[in-house]
């Protein structure tokens, strides 16, 4: 007997007060609901080393798509669990011809506690059918049970199929599904409709799954856990459905209006990355409502209409409902985030009022914990603390473990660059190959809540010196406030034109490189002084002597200047760079701002935060700040060619707040 729920997938939350009795076959008792035709394009089978080569590369290509490597180990994981079991034969010989020994032989250990099933689950619309994938325990229950709706790919759920191999190993059902209208047309892990990114109709459709999970799984208690675009809709499904007791979210945002259009400036990189990976075009893959919205946000056109759009679908617009359910979340995050970027997370993070958790790494989306959702250890014996520390949360939450999780701080922050690395040799030549391999790990520290990272703020003037291309200078303000030398001059530079301080190379690949050990290394002089303007620290030497790290910024920074400009627009893109001796630099924070409505001769003063960092900068390093008018990751306002004016009058300096810990 199946208790159905109705629901209007048009309305913010989920009804479930109307619910009847249908008479369903259990269609477990014989595998899956559906039969898997398999990924016909999966033909030969991983080695070993195959397989480690794919784990350690992470998830990501170069061009900012999945990684070839990650689709066909997931692919063929899928087609190992079911390609035997969809017509009841026994699956070890699939396993054993196509994977390396060691996973086989995990994989066939999963297999005797937990039997694979493929399900096309009825959304919350009857022409919608979402691909799923179970992992059903065969122990007497009940179970616990995690949802993984999948990420943003075209991929769809068996992406990330080894992280449910290892919820199942520990005890879980598991049920992962694609979100509606990711995918690839004619592959089996497609789902039908139309992608509504997290709208309510992915709410709705995330408790539809919850009611299948409810009929064919003894569940003890029910957790959502998710990779980006499935971290967000896990949080907007949690905060809709009293039934989800946990939430793992993962490289997520918390508010997507803010992730999209910020500091009146466009994310244009985030969302060109994101419609690639669809599976399909705009026209056949967004309804006619979404697909006005993206048109109107790539034409910088009703962008209050965008921003309304985004809060509708940001977890930050449902805290009173969370905090009411005092629904368990564990964020995790990286600090150079391209596609959701860190402030947004923070903002959530402290609004929610709920037993939580909020770890930040250095990287980009999805590295530190993409390798250990695609596969096994490239190194084995290996842990990935990203995952680790998400598995536990939900053993504490779910299952109620009594493992350390209890006592956790509510943050913890992973300090960029303090990993100790080595050079990565050529096995051939035995010469180094320009990469670095981490051989101690960078520092975590961890404190009560955000409120507590930041235990004080250094403000620091700017001053007018630097004509002919030489660089202003930043000087701590006597005081708290800056003095006569840090005001009455102005600094002109040419917009419009990109320079060398850009936020990263590629979105997402420059941070998977930094979460591996290689960040990405600046060249100062080759900033164009003509095209940016910039103020240095003399070498800093931290008051506990030249041992100690020169600042420790914990926090977020906050920067005030006023412009003028020729034009009636102007972009100001601040970047906040470590500088080493050799005038090379790595990069801190960074954050745009587009200024609109200037006058030609006219003072406007604007104040904005850059994104939040943990960095050490190193004795006898300097802190440089440069602004420039055009990066690639953002539409900007500049008139080429046109003259931005920074200035500092008496009475209302410019400065730069550095946050210190």
């Amino acid at each position: 007997m199946r208790l159905a729920t109705v629901r209007n997938a048009d309305s913010h939350q989920s009804s479930r007060e109307e619910r009847v009795h249908v008479p369903q076959e259990n269609p477990f008792t014989t595998g899956s609901s559906e039969h898997f035709p398999g990924f016909q394009d999966v033909t030969a089978g991983l080695t070993a080393a195959e397989t480690s080569r794919i784990t350690g590369r992470g998830l990501w290509a170069a061009d900012g798509t999945v990684d070839p490597g990650a689709v066909r180990l997931g692919q063929t994981l899928a087609n190992a669990l079911l390609g035997a079991t969809a017509d009841g034969a026994d699956g070890a010989d699939g396993a054993d011809s196509l994977l390396p020994a060691e996973l086989a032989a995990f994989v066939q250990e999963v297999r005797g506690l937990a039997l694979p099933s493929y399900h096309r689950i009825e959304g919350a619309a009857p022409d919608v059918r979402l691909s799923a994938f179970s992992l059903r325990q065969l122990a007497p229950g009940p179970h616990p049970l995690v949802v993984v709706p999948a990420g943003w790919t075209p991929f769809g759920w068996p992406l990330f199929l080894w992280s449910y191999l290892v919820l199942a190993h520990k005890g879980y059902h598991v049920l992962a599904y694609t979100p509606r209208g990711l995918g690839i047309p004619g592959l089996p892990s497609t789902s039908s409709g139309f992608v509504d990114v997290a709208g309510p109709h992915d709410w709705a459709d995330g408790s539809a799954v919850i009611d299948f999970a409810e009929d064919h799984f003894d569940t003890s208690a029910i957790g959502f856990m998710g990779e980006s675009y499935g971290s967000g809709i896990s949080q907007l499904v949690a905060a809709h459905d009293e039934r989800v007791a946990a939430v793992v979210a993962l490289s997520t945002w918390g508010n997507l209006a803010t992730s999209l259009y910020d500091n009146n400036t466009r994310h244009l990189a985030a969302v060109k990355a994101l419609l690639a990976l669809t599976g399909g075009t705009v026209e056949t893959k967004f309804d006619e409502d979404n697909q006005r919205i993206l048109a109107d946000f790539q034409a910088d056109r009703n962008l209050d209409g965008v921003v309304a759009w985004g809060r509708l679908r940001a977890p930050e617009s449902y805290l009173d409902l969370t905090n009411d359910k005092g629904t368990p979340t564990f964020f995790s995050n990286t600090w150079h985030e391209s596609l959701f970027a860190v402030n947004q997370t923070l903002e959530t993070f402290n609004g929610l009022d709920v037993p939580k958790r909020l770890n930040l790494w250095i990287g980009d989306h999805a590295a530190p914990e993409g390798p250990a959702l695609i596969g096994p250890p490239a190194t084995p014996g290996e842990v990935n603390l990203p995952m680790a520390e998400a598995y536990a949360w939900l053993d504490h939450h779910l299952k109620g473990e009594r493992n350390g999780v209890e006592d956790w701080p509510q943050v913890c922050n992973q300090v960029m660059f303090t990993y100790v690395t080595e050079p990565v040799l050529d096995p051939v030549t035995g010469e180094p190959t320009g990469e670095n391999r981490i051989v101690t790990p960078a520092l975590r520290e961890t404190s009560p809540g955000w409120s507590e990272v930041t235990r004080g703020i250094e403000v620091l003037g700017l001053t007018g010196d630097g004509a002919g291309g030489a660089d202003g200078r930043l000087l701590p303000a006597v005081g708290g406030a800056p003095g006569a030398e840090e005001t009455g001059w102005r600094r002109a530079f040419l917009a419009g034109v990109d320079t060398e301080a850009t936020a990263m190379d590629a979105i997402m690949k420059t941070g998977q490189a930094e979460w591996a050990g290689n960040p990405k290394i600046y060249d100062t002089r080759k900033i164009d002084r003509r095209h940016a303007v910039a103020w240095t620290t003399e070498p800093l030497v931290s008051p506990e002597g030249e041992e100690a790290a020169g600042r420790r910024v914990r926090g977020i920074p906050r920067l005030r200047l006023t412009v003028r400009s020729t034009a009636t627009s102007a972009s100001l893109y601040a970047h906040l760079l470590d500088v080493a001796e050799d005038d090379t630099a790595r990069i801190i924070s960074h954050e745009p701002l587009n200024v609109y409505g200037l006058i030609p001769d006219q003072d406007t003063t604007v104040t904005w935060r850059l994104q939040a960092a943990a960095y050490d900068i190193a004795s006898g390093h300097r802190l440089m700040l440069v602004v420039d008018s055009k990066d690639p990751l953002y539409g900007d306002a500049s008139v080429t060619w046109t003259q931005t004016v920074i200035g500092s009058p008496e009475g209302d300096p410019s400065f730069l707040e550095l946050p210190l810990g």
